[in-house]
């Protein structure tokens, strides 16, 4: 694994530069394909092809030029063969933890690193954040002024300290559903914590977005430590709800069985219901590093070529 990729949540906060973050962690997890068996998948362009007088040069690779002293094209299989929109809880739970707002931190790297990847394949790509509505929502486009407005909004998000409270994600995916018309690819970044009694409102969404043809990749992203495995010092905390406000003065290990127990019923009921609609779902945890967005990304990309 390239170690680009692996750039820790507070090196990303610290360094700020969203759009250099996603060029260097794409370029050095593409090096790593080329060197692993993973090296067939196509990243950017399809082969190269001798130059023919009075073609355009826009696509002479001068790099093959300077070693060869020919002239060469790089040939893409299509200018824009796939319509992605990406889509990006900004709810207030994702800024946890606080001392680097570490899932939506995590979320817009990944995020901005999709983008830079399906732009260099020649994709179209689009943004939607939300919480308890839809807060921002781009064309989908491939043009280089769109990207960096993408990247500039990006920037705005990675900069606050703090987001909207609460999380509708059901009425999100429905009027995504329903606004986008042509066939795409969803990639979402969500902890899918809202309200446990929407659950089947939730699902009835997603089907909506699978009805309309449209596929759908989930990155359910966490900080498994301590949500997953409720791994805390033993002392007494005040635990304070991101979205609600709600604060419970308690033990860790009072609960920590029940509460393990209890996470691993949901997600693991989360995971065989996306499996049931044929929607891909991917756990992503923090610190687990970018490679594993990136490449559960390409086999998805490659499924639908």
């Amino acid at each position: 694994m390239s170690k680009t990729t692996n750039i820790s949540l507070d090196e990303v906060k610290n360094i700020g530069h969203i759009e250099l973050l996603a060029r260097q962690m794409v370029e050095g997890f593409i090096t790593g394909l080329h060197k692993s068996p993973y090296h067939g998948f196509s990243v950017e362009f399809a082969e190269h092809r001798l130059y023919n007088t009075g073609e355009s040069t826009r696509h002479i690779d001068w790099k093959i030029f300077a070693k060869t002293d020919r002239l060469y094209t790089k040939r893409y299989e299509e200018e824009t063969n796939l319509r992605c929109r990406l889509l990006l809880d900004v709810s207030g739970s994702m800024y946890y933890p606080a001392e680097n707002n570490g899932k939506i931190t995590f979320s817009l790297m990944s995020a901005a690193c999709l983008a830079y990847m399906l732009h260099r394949q020649r994709d179209a790509v689009g943004l939607t954040t939300f919480s308890d509505d839809l807060v921002y929502k781009s064309d989908i486009k491939s043009t280089p002024g769109h990207m960096q407005q993408l990247y500039a909004y990006m920037q705005q998000i990675l900069n606050r300290e703090t987001g909207p409270k609460t999380t509708a994600l059901p009425e999100v995916l429905h009027q995504i559903a329903d606004s986008e018309k042509k066939r795409s690819l969803i990639i979402l970044f969500s902890d899918m914590f809202g309200d446990p009694s929407q659950e089947d409102s939730l699902f009835s969404a997603l089907r909506h977005l699978k009805h309309k043809k449209h596929e759908v990749l989930l990155f359910h992203t966490t900080d498994n430590k301590t949500e997953l495995d409720f791994d805390f010092e033993d002392r007494p905390y005040e635990f304070i709800d991101a979205e609600s406000g709600e604060k419970m003065k308690l033990h860790p290990y009072e609960i920590k069985a029940l509460y393990k127990d209890e996470m691993t019923k949901y997600f693991h009921n989360l995971k065989l219901r996306c499996g049931q609609y044929k929607i891909d779902f991917i756990p992503a945890n923090i610190y687990d590093g970018y490679e594993q967005v990136l490449r559960s990304y390409l086999i998805k990309r490659a499924k639908m070529t």
